[in-house]
């Protein structure tokens, strides 16, 4: 498994953004992702990026608002969150893929077995 470690998260008002970080030792198969959790609800896959060739990919919920973008050579994916809302608000996880290859979907829990230790988020009205 690969160790990873977040930073970043703090809380903001509605409307303002926060930029997270996660820094990965180990190997990740070219892809990194971020997950998130509220209190009472599912893990839900927010964003992924393939760090080799650069692809994103990202939840209905936060296209047009988030991106996330790697630094191969530090090892390091960021989510930059902007246009953030109360419903952002949640523990968010930095994970690293199981496999090589993507069988469930590319924000499925089902392919990641490696997850950071998160970072809190919270968003006020």
């Amino acid at each position: 498994q690969v160790h990873l470690v977040e930073s970043g998260g703090g809380s903001v008002q509605a409307g303002g953004s926060l930029r997270l970080s996660c820094a990965a030792s180990g190997f990740t198969y070219g892809l990194m992702g971020w997950f998130r959790q509220a209190p009472g609800k599912e893990r839900e896959g927010v964003a992924a990026i393939y760090t080799g060739g650069g692809d994103a990919y990202y939840a209905d919920s936060v296209k047009g608002r988030f991106t996330i973008s790697q630094d191969g050579a530090k090892n390091t994916v960021y989510l930059q969150m902007n246009s953030l809302k109360p419903a952002d608000s949640a523990m968010y996880y930095c994970v690293a893929p199981a496999r090589l290859e993507v069988v469930a979907g590319i924000l499925s829990l089902y392919e990641y077995d490696s997850w950071g230790q998160g970072t809190q988020v919270t968003v006020s009205s």
